[in-house]
């Protein structure tokens, strides 16, 4: 079974605009917490590590 989560930064009436992240077959999924019936997004590990990486340093280069 897929276990999602979201960061706990993610929680309260003002933070509704979140992504939930689980590990998915030797993948990172990806989906919207607001629709999660919508599907997913899977990458790889090392692409999602590298999306986080950048994330952390505020880049907005892909």
């Amino acid at each position: 079974m897929v276990q999602w989560r979201k960061s706990t930064r993610s929680s309260g009436a003002e933070n509704t605009d979140c992504v939930e992240v689980a590990a998915f077959f030797g993948s990172v999924a990806v989906r919207d917490s607001k629709a999660p019936d919508s599907g997913h997004l899977a990458i790889s590990r090392a692409d999602f590590d590298a999306l986080v990486a950048q994330v952390k340093q505020g880049s907005s280069e892909s």
